[in-house]
């Protein structure tokens, strides 16, 4: 199964509080850190949900 690197890109300051969850559920703490995670459907519901804050590469 591939891999998906996502990295926090954008601030959550201001942000919606569901995806302030979403991207610390992500595993992202600070800007431009990056978390490795599976390519499932799970994963890619948060990618879709919290889109314009990250950015993703297969890894």
């Amino acid at each position: 199964m591939a891999n998906l690197k996502i990295t926090l890109v954008k601030s959550t300051i201001g942000a919606v509080p569901k995806h302030k969850k979403t991207v610390e559920a992500l595993g992202l703490k600070k800007l431009n850190h990056s978390v490795i995670m599976p390519d499932n459907g799970a994963t890619r519901g948060m990618i879709a949900q919290v889109k314009h804050l990250v950015k993703v590469e297969e890894a």
